[in-house]
């Protein structure tokens, strides 16, 4: 069974995210979608809301599963029996972090290799980052979003005190 894992933050998940694991699931028996819990980014959505919200908008894609993983990804993809890394690339200023990724994680798992796939085009510009920062200024992500992921974001930015999105 082909099983290739695919790691993120997915703070929130796009649909450029899902373009990529519903291509992921045309090619791979098995796709692993793997929301980072250890991150030093500053999220909006805590790791369980992430897991929860990837889960609803793949609840109808067979051969895709959601989980949380910890520590080191190489670890997770032995634990999970798998022997690649799905990656998403949008654009050729993606591929050097990308690139970096891949060969430390090849350094430290040199049984395990990464691949990449790429959006469809109307998905190439879109990022999880943007999506938050037009939400948190009020802007339209329907676009953007799952219907589901669209009422979490403006749930949670509307709940929350005027100042607490700044870092």
């Amino acid at each position: 069974m082909a099983i290739v894992i695919y790691p993120g933050t997915f703070d929130p998940i796009t649909n450029g995210h899902s373009d990529i694991v519903q291509r992921a699931a045309a090619i791979f028996d098995h796709v692993i979608v793997a929301v980072a819990g250890s991150t030093a980014k500053h999220t909006v959505f805590s790791t369980d809301e992430r897991v929860h919200l990837a889960r609803q908008v793949f609840d109808d894609v067979a051969g895709v599963d959601v989980m949380r993983f910890d520590g080191l990804l190489v670890d997770f993809v032995r634990r999970q029996g798998a022997k690649l890394v799905l990656r998403g690339l949008r654009a050729v200023s993606d591929f050097e972090y990308e690139f970096q990724l891949a060969n430390m994680n090849r350094h430290l798992a040199p049984d395990l290799d990464s691949i990449f796939l790429t959006p469809a085009e109307q998905y190439s510009y879109i990022s999880s980052s943007l999506v938050r920062e037009i939400a948190a200024l009020g802007g339209d992500v329907t676009p953007f979003v799952h219907p589901r992921v669209l009422v979490a974001l403006r749930e949670r930015l509307h709940n929350q005190p005027r100042g607490a999105r700044e870092k």
